[in-house]
C-alpha cells in the first residue's frame, strides 16, 4: 500500500499546488498550509477534544479537516446542519469548527479566509485524529461510524491504483456534498492526496456543469445517481462537445437507462462505486449491458454466506481482519465478481405478517407504469404501508387519462402476485419526484411529508 494520504498530510502540500478553485478564487498549497497552520495551533491550545466539522465550501471543510486530524482531534461529521440532526448529536461534540455558529453553548472557532502573507510551515505531529461519521440506522437514529487515517488512507491509496490511469491533471468537480463518505473520500481526500485540485463550491445546476465542463479539458464529476439519472434530460440527450474525463457514480445503483443516456451524452457510462459508510467502496462497475456484474477491488475479498446469500466482506479499510457480514445479498460470480440481488433487512410486519419492502419495491418497479418505487410504514391511524411511486412516462399518461384509483387498482393487483392483500399498501402517492439528498439518497422525514394530508 502506498500510503497516498498519510503521506500527504505528513508533509503538506507545495507551495504551488494547486488546491482548490471556484469561478473567482483559486487556493495554492501555500494559502492552504498558512490556513492549516492558524487553525492547528488554535485547536492545539484548546483542550476539548470532539469537534463537529460542518461547511458548505469544500477548500474551508478541508482546513477543518486537516488542521483537526493534525492536533489529534475527534472530527464529528453530521449529514447535515438542521436544527434537529444537531439537536440529536449535541452529546457528541464540545466544540464547533464552521463558517457559521451552529449552536450556542460550545466552543467555536470559526473557518474563514485568511489573508495571512507570511510563510509558515506545515504543521507536524505524531498524535493524529480520525473522523466520526453518522449515519441512517437500521431503527432510523443516527449510527455513529469512526474512521481512522489508517483506513481512510487505505481507501485513497486503493482509489488511486485503480483509476489514476484515467485521470491525467484532472480536476474534481463535484454534485455531493463533502459532509458523507462518498464525497469526503473522491471530492477532497483523495484530490488532496492525488494533487489534484477540486472545485470548492457544489455543483446545483447542468448549466454550472456545462460551464466547468467547457472551462477544464480534463475534469473528473462525482454524483449520483439520482442526479446523473436528470442529466441526460437537461442536455437534451445529445452528445456534447467537451465532456468529462471520467464519471462517478454512488449511494445506489444506477439504471442501466441512465447509464446509458449519459454514455450517449458523454461518450462513456459512468464508473459506479457500490459500498457504504461502514465499509467504504466494496465494488465497482461500468455498465455497458445490462445488469453488469460488480467487481470487487483488488484488495478485497468477497464470498457469499451459504445460509442467506449475503455479501460477506473483507477489506483494508475496515477495523480488523475478520470477515464482515453485509446486509446485501449477492450471486457471486467467481472470486472478484458478483450482482446485487437485493437487501437482506427492511423487514417489517404488517398485520402480524413480515414483509420484506425491498422485494416489495423491486416488485413495483417491475411495472411497466413505475420508474422508481419507495415504501414506508405509516403508525397513524393505524400501522400500514405507504407507498410513493415515481411513475413512468406511461404511468403519467394513465394517471392524467384514468385517475389515480385507476393506477392503485394496477399496482395492487401486480403486487397480489406476490403478496396477500391485508400487506398491500394502503396509501399512495405520485410525486413528480421522489425526495433525495445531495448523495441521492431517500430522505425518509421527506418522504413522509408526501402522506401528511
Amino acid at each position: 500500500m502506498t500510503k497516498l494520504l498519510k503521506t500527504w498530510l505528513s508533509r503538506g502540500p507545495s507551495s504551488q499546488q494547486l488546491i482548490s478553485f471556484n469561478h473567482h478564487d483559486i487556493v495554492n498549497g501555500s494559502a492552504f498550509t498558512a490556513q492549516v497552520a492558524a487553525l492547528y495551533n488554535a485547536l492545539h491550545a484548546l483542550p476539548a477534544k470532539r469537534w463537529l466539522l460542518a461547511c458548505n465550501s469544500s477548500d474551508l471543510f478541508a482546513v477543518g479537516l486537516c488542521a483537526g486530524l493534525l492536533a489529534g482531534k475527534e472530527l464529528i461529521l453530521p449529514s447535515n446542519t438542521q436544527s434537529g440532526t444537531l439537536s440529536e448529536l449535541t452529546h457528541e461534540f464540545d466544540g464547533i469548527l464552521s463558517d457559521t455558529c451552529l449552536c450556542e453553548g460550545k466552543a467555536f472557532l470559526p473557518l474563514k479566509k485568511e489573508l495571512q502573507q507570511a510563510e509558515v510551515s506545515w504543521p507536524q505531529s505524531d498524535n493524529l485524529g480520525q473522523l466520526i461519521l453518522f449515519t441512517s440506522g437500521s431503527s432510523g437514529q443516527p449510527k455513529a461510524i469512526t474512521k481512522t487515517l489508517d483506513q481512510l488512507d487505505a481507501e485513497v491509496s486503493v482509489l488511486e491504483q485503480t483509476f489514476a490511469a484515467h485521470l491525467p491533471h484532472c480536476s474534481v468537480i463535484a454534485t455531493v456534498s463533502h459532509q458523507h463518505i462518498y464525497g469526503l473520500l473522491f471530492k477532497v481526500l483523495w484530490p488532496l492526496a492525488a494533487s489534484r485540485p477540486f472545485l470548492s463550491d457544489l455543483v446545483e445546476y447542468p448549466e454550472t456543469l456545462t460551464y466547468y465542463t467547457s472551462l477544464f479539458p480534463n475534469l473528473c464529476l462525482i454524483s449520483s445517481p439520482a442526479q446523473l439519472s436528470r442529466l441526460p434530460e437537461a442536455l437534451e440527450y445529445q452528445p456534447q462537445l467537451r465532456s468529462p474525463s471520467l464519471v462517478f457514480s454512488s449511494g445506489g445503483p444506477l439504471s442501466h437507462k441512465a447509464a446509458t443516456d449519459i454514455a450517449r451524452c458523454y461518450g462513456m457510462p459512468p464508473i459506479e462505486v457500490f459500498g457504504s459508510t461502514e465499509t467504504g467502496g466494496i465494488a465497482y462497475r461500468r455498465q455497458y449491458s445490462e445488469n453488469e456484474p460488480w467487481r470487487a477491488f483488488a484488495s478485497h475479498q468477497i464470498k457469499q454466506d451459504e445460509t442467506d446469500g449475503a455479501l460477506l466482506l473483507k477489506s483494508p479499510y475496515l477495523a480488523d481482519d475478520n470477515w464482515l457480514k453485509c446486509d446485501d445479498k449477492i450471486a457471486q460470480l467467481n472470486g472478484q465478481e458478483f450482482r446485487l440481488l437485493g437487501r437482506l433487512d427492511r423487514i417489517v410486519k404488517i398485520e402480524e405478517k413480515r414483509i420484506c419492502l425491498v422485494q416489495m419495491e423491486n416488485l413495483l418497479q417491475s411495472h411497466p407504469l413505475v420508474s422508481k418505487a419507495a415504501l414506508l410504514v405509516l403508525e397513524q391511524p393505524r400501522v400500514m404501508l405507504g407507498a410513493a411511486i415515481l411513475l413512468s412516462v406511461l404511468g403519467r399518461k394513465m394517471l392524467a387519462d384514468e385517475g389515480k384509483l385507476a393506477v392503485n387498482n394496477q399496482l395492487k393487483s401486480h403486487l397480489l402476485t406476490q403478496f396477500e392483500r391485508v400487506t398491500l399498501p394502503r396509501r399512495w402517492r405520485y410525486p413528480d419526484q421522489l425526495p433525495t439528498n445531495s448523495q441521492g439518497k431517500l430522505v425518509a422525514q421527506d418522504l413522509l411529508e408526501l402522506f401528511h394530508d
